[in-house]
């Protein structure tokens, strides 16, 4: 399994310290790596292989290699393969709820337990938002999966990200307005950042699949 870093994580780490939120933001990278072990853990037991770890300025990122025989065309195997991405991606927000409710079970310093209360409660409202890569977005995109196909689904998703995307920076930038973080800001960019990154990947996708139809309706002319 490779593992990586990414450099900018260092640039947040400045950008935290400036603004005095340091503490706050290496206590939520700290659990959001035990919330990529939720992932992993899960994955592991599904029988899926790790490929890399990532360490990225929101968090970690794992990906699991997927074996030529879950690319099944009968429905019932494309459809498990589906169900396993959907237990792996709620198995991170569910670790993050689980420390949460054990950390309301002692009687911890009333400020530690608040912190870590508040950095789990962030992790897991941040993932769960409908918008591709995060968690939310991926457990989505896996039941569209299984009730329209892959096509569709890459499309309606694609389209639920930007319209859930545009709906949080409105919002956002009323709290950035009020409360002058700039951590909102800078979630804003991130997330605007993935989406980009899956919008490029999802038109490649939609090229490639126009070209294959075109080649189709030519063959049977």
């Amino acid at each position: 399994m490779q593992f990586k870093v990414d450099l900018k994580i260092f640039l947040f780490l400045l950008l935290f310290y400036f603004t005095n939120q340091v503490e706050t933001y290496v206590l939520i990278l700290i659990f959001a790596i035990i919330h990529e072990l939720g992932h992993l853990i899960a994955g592991l037991l599904l029988g899926m292989k790790p490929k890399s770890l990532e360490l990225k300025p929101y968090g970690v990122s794992i990906s699991f290699n997927i074996e030529p025989k879950d690319y099944n065309r009968k429905i019932l195997k494309g459809n498990m393969l589906e169900i396993k991405k959907i237990i792996v991606a709620i198995a991170g927000p569910l670790t993050n709820l689980i420390i949460i409710f054990i950390t309301m079970q002692f009687e911890l310093n009333i400020f530690m337990g608040m912190m870590i209360v508040y950095a789990n409660l962030l992790l897991v409202i941040f993932n769960l938002l409908p918008i591709c890569p995060l968690d939310g977005g991926r457990i989505l995109k896996g039941f569209l999966h299984i009730i329209f196909g892959k096509r569709k689904a890459e499309m309606y998703i694609n389209y639920i990200s930007l319209i859930s995307l545009i709906v949080l920076t409105f919002i956002s930038s009323i709290g950035v307005f009020y409360l002058q973080n700039i951590a909102i800001f800078l979630v804003i960019i991130v997330l605007w950042i993935l989406y980009i990154r899956e919008d490029m990947i999802y038109r490649r996708k939609n090229k490639i699949y126009n070209l294959i139809e075109k080649s189709i309706e030519i063959d049977t002319d």
